[in-house]
């Protein structure tokens, strides 16, 4: 299929994105991440979110719960009365000892009141990818009404982006790949979908070209490394997701995509 890419689309996201809050500098998907990735200077953040056993979304990225919090076995069985009282701090270290999982609605207002912004991954427990999809785009269609700019929902799962697309077409959605294929674009577009996101090694110029063709914005997880960043920067990416909250301060705060600031200077130099 040929890519036209016509269309422009709206991109009011800030190319410079914490992963999972803070990266590794605190508990991932907790509330003491997203504030420490904010006193750094980020403006967006990625997360996952799933489904609790009575339908309440939380963030949690693996299925089970073992790795991150005090729990033990797949979360998506258990209510949130449950989940809410496990501990997803201390494995992190004795500072973040009784950090709770985090609720995506408190998320939604902590956000908003600080006018930040969140690439939401639908991680569904296995098996429930049309119900994470749907309830998850209900529930940020509600808590998101008032703002002008949406969350990004994204997901590797094509029936959860079905049938978040179903449930609340008008949200922005991404299409997560951790291999490129070829039918990437044309998968992401069937999907009403105004992005990609790629994991990094999957990238180079000719691809992030091949998304834009398609009218697609392309952005890449998960890029730690600067040398690296720049040279995706320089291919032509749109947004990059990091765990070094630390070492990518400056840029996030200057919020300017860092390829088109070399262009500019070089034009200036003329």
């Amino acid at each position: 299929m040929t890519h036209t890419g016509t269309n422009a689309v709206f991109w009011p996201y800030p190319c410079w994105i914490a992963h999972r809050g803070a990266g590794k500098l605190a508990p991932e998907n907790t509330m003491a991440a997203f504030r420490l990735g904010a006193e750094h200077g980020f403006a967006m953040f990625e997360c996952d979110v799933k489904l609790s056993a009575d339908g309440e979304p939380f963030l949690l990225h693996d299925a089970e719960l073992d790795r991150t919090t005090n729990g033990q076995g797949v979360a998506g069985v258990l209510k949130w009365d449950a989940l809410s009282r496990l501990d997803a701090g201390s494995w992190h270290g004795r500072t973040y000892a009784g950090e709770p999982l985090l609720r995506l609605e408190s998320l939604a207002r902590w956000l908003q009141a600080l006018g930040l912004m969140v690439n939401l991954e639908i991680k569904p427990t296995p098996g429930e990818e049309v119900r994470t999809g749907r309830v998850v785009a209900q529930h940020v269609a509600r808590l998101w009404a008032q703002s002008q700019i949406k969350p990004l929902l994204s997901s590797f799962s094509v029936e959860a982006l079905r049938a978040a697309q179903e449930a609340q077409p008008d949200l922005p959605r991404a299409l997560l790949l951790d291999k490129w294929s070829r039918d990437a674009v044309d998968t992401a577009l069937v999907l009403g979908c105004q992005a990609l996101v790629v994991n990094q090694t999957q990238l180079d110029e000719e691809r992030i070209a091949a998304g834009h063709a398609g009218g697609l914005k392309v952005l890449t997880y998960t890029v730690n490394d600067a040398s690296r960043a720049s040279t995706l920067w320089l291919s032509g990416l749109d947004g990059l997701i990091t765990d070094r909250v630390d070492l990518f301060e400056p840029q996030a705060r200057l919020g300017a995509n860092p390829a088109r600031l070399m262009v500019e200077a070089e034009e200036f130099a003329c």
